[in-house]
């Protein structure tokens, strides 16, 4: 199965497809506050993931309930609960996958796939359970299952062996030790501007607006972008920084993320001034 992975994260053939459904969604999912709202920019935590626990939970459920008698309405319910609401879930998920690098998206490009497998399947075992052929509805709905299952196996991959989705930059927090460390001179660091600095190795951004200053780790959560080149600009009133890569938005008093294709908020370190010198510690 490794190997079978890697050979599909390596299978340039897709590109062709994947690319042409890149721009369609990118085209249907223009405006910003929709592509915003299908990341979980409001959640501060990837939307796609929440949204397939109705589906995935709904169809589990039929399956158990067409193992017991007298069962056939609430299984039924539920097959069409879960088929309605995958469709929602599948626009989150579209949603994300442009915005992953191309061997992500080869993998993302099977899992959605299997998952339309999986919809279709249960689309028919629905259709043939409400006329009646509740023996067809149930082995279309175990077909489904099946699928799906299998597109829920490529999604853990791109999640947890790929790292589509997650947080990128949190991992580096682990390399910091404890205590206070010195960043800065605060009589060196210019108002509104970023700077770039280091703790134990690790990069982060300092941005000073009057007496306060920001510390934020500067690797993008969204693709390891460098936040420390980007530009700051103001949205909805507070100050952001704009990754340079992809276009995410972190607010520079807070880390919340205002823009994807980031889902999560970025890491803010606490900070004190001690005889001038800045400092910062692990949160």
């Amino acid at each position: 199965m490794r190997a079978l992975l890697t050979k599909l994260e390596q299978t340039s053939a897709l590109d062709r497809t994947g690319d042409r459904l890149q721009r369609v969604v990118q085209a249907t999912l223009r405006p910003q506050r929709v592509r915003d709202l299908l990341h979980g920019v409001f959640l501060g935590h990837p939307l796609h993931p929440a949204m397939v626990q109705v589906p995935v939970g709904s169809w589990i459920s039929a399956a158990v309930l067409d193992l017991m008698p007298g069962q056939r309405r609430a299984a039924t319910a539920l097959v069409g609960l879960g088929t309605v609401s995958a469709l929602p879930a599948a626009i989150a998920g579209l949603n994300d996958w442009a915005a992953l690098s191309r061997e992500q998206r080869r993998v993302g490009l099977v899992h959605a796939a299997a998952n339309t497998v999986g919809l279709t399947l249960y689309a028919g075992s629905l259709a043939a359970r409400l006329r009646g052929r509740h023996g067809t509805g149930r082995a279309l709905a175990y077909l489904g299952l099946s699928a799906a299952s299998a597109g829920a196996y490529l999604g853990g991959h791109l999640a947890y062996k790929q790292g589509a989705q997650v947080n990128q930059s949190i991992s580096e927090l682990h390399r910091i030790g404890e205590g206070w460390h010195p960043l800065a001179d605060m009589a060196t660091l210019p108002q509104r501007k970023l700077v770039t600095r280091e703790v134990d190795d690790v990069s982060v951004i300092l941005y000073r607006h009057g007496d306060e200053v920001t510390v934020m780790l500067e690797r993008c959560p969204h693709q390891s972008g460098p936040l420390g080149e980007g530009e700051v600009t103001q949205i909805d009133g507070h100050a952001c920084v704009v990754c340079p890569w992809h276009g995410s938005a972190f607010r520079l008093n807070g880390g919340e993320v205002v823009h994807g294709p980031s889902g999560n908020d970025q890491q803010i370190l606490p900070t004190r001034v001690v005889d001038g010198v800045l400092e910062a510690r692990l949160p």
